[in-house]
């Protein structure tokens, strides 16, 4: 099967990888984040550790932790990030994730239905002030 396209983050990586803090820096996530993202299985792997026991990400890693922003910053549950996490860790198991993103899908459709509603409720309110404002001004 081809390669699935990630979100890619922009950043140099040495051989050695990035620190926690320096992936926190990257991401914009919180250092506690990432443990929180390891521990409650959103990673498609454990960040490995250097012989002091200290997490190094790779660009597989940062390509992964890119990828579960975007579909958090989409609103995808948590539940539904380990689930895809969960799949993507077994091979064949493509048309169980078509299935998982494409529900995704359609909340972000109607997430974005209800933003655009919202958004021109907001304004048409602007008008009007706009308009009273204006009024007033000329008077």
């Amino acid at each position: 099967m081809a390669s699935i396209p990630l979100p890619t983050l922009d950043a140099d990586i040495p051989d050695e990888g990035l620190s926690i803090g320096a992936v926190a820096e990257v991401t914009g996530l919180s250092i506690d984040t990432l443990r929180y993202y390891e521990r409650a299985g959103l990673l498609l792997d454990p960040a490995p550790r250097d012989p002091g026991g200290r997490r190094r990400y790779r660009r597989n890693d940062l390509d992964w932790i890119a990828g579960l922003i975007m579909l958090r910053e989409t609103g995808m549950s948590i539940a539904d990030v380990r689930r895809m996490a969960e799949l993507s860790r077994v091979a064949g198991t493509e048309a169980e994730r078509l299935v998982v993103l494409g529900e995704h899908r359609m909340h972000v459709l109607d997430e974005l239905a209800r933003t655009r509603a919202h958004l021109a409720a907001l304004e048409s309110k602007i008008a009007a002030y706009t308009e009273a404002v204006s009024r007033k001004d000329t008077e």
